[in-house]
């Protein structure tokens, strides 16, 4: 009998950017095929991120908030304080997956949650990303995604806009795409919601698509997270 699928997911509140792409970076390496899959949902501070591929032009004017060049794919996005951010530490060779299906199952993720707000949304094959269907902001992206694998094994992940600042997008070119409207889950509908609310929905949906049947929720930062974070 195959064993169960384990997954840990850790809500680490709101968190520096780089220890924990430091870290996330370093687990990945480290990692082998007994390590169990984790989940790591949270917040950053104001940040830009650039792609591997990114571009100096699709920088407009970041003014005070910093820009880090990372290892994942894409372009330039925005992090910031109320928005939900989703790194999926996964063997997804163990998961029976390829790159395409994570990227799929992530994208029908963020799909499924901002529908449990009465929110319709969609990914498109041309601009991974999810974007919106509501009168008014047809057509605008709620949720980006950039992800690393490296020997099957997945890093990075996602960012849902909750309820956030949206102004810092202006001053870039969200994912490389001129004039991309940007929206939110707080515009989008008439609940009430927060970032630690959705994030639970999006671990109750996360476990159920990729067939987890044991599954732990942590406010407990990794080991190696938190030494990182001594010596930023």
């Amino acid at each position: 009998m195959a064993p169960e699928r384990e997954l840990i997911v850790r809500w680490l509140g709101r968190v520096p950017y780089e220890p924990v792409w430091r870290t996330m970076s370093a687990l990945t390496s480290e990692r082998d095929e007994a390590t169990v899959d984790e989940l790591w949902l949270l917040e950053h501070p104001p940040v830009f991120t650039q792609g591997q591929a990114g571009k100096a032009e699709h920088l407009l004017m970041p003014g005070d908030i910093p820009v880090v060049k990372v290892d994942r794919g894409g372009q330039v996005t925005y992090h910031g304080p109320g928005q939900l951010v989703g790194y999926p530490l996964l063997d997804i060779k163990r998961l029976g997956l390829g790159v395409r299906d994570l990227v799929t199952a992530i994208e029908k993720l963020v799909v499924d949650t901002v529908a449990a707000y009465g929110v319709t949304a969609y990914p498109k094959a041309e601009a991974p990303g999810v974007y919106v269907d509501t009168p008014g902001y047809a057509g605008a992206k709620i949720a980006s995604l950039g992800l690393r694998v490296r020997k099957h094994r997945s890093y990075h992940g996602l960012a849902l806009n909750v309820d956030m600042d949206l102004e810092p997008f202006n001053r870039i070119n969200p994912c490389g795409y001129q004039g991309l409207q940007m929206t939110q889950l707080a515009a989008l509908t008439d609940s009430v919601v927060s970032v630690r609310a959705v994030a639970e929905k999006m671990t109750e949906l996360f476990a159920d698509a990729l067939g987890y049947q044991r599954v732990s929720f942590t406010e407990d930062f990794h080991p190696n997270l938190l030494a990182a974070q001594a010596s930023h």
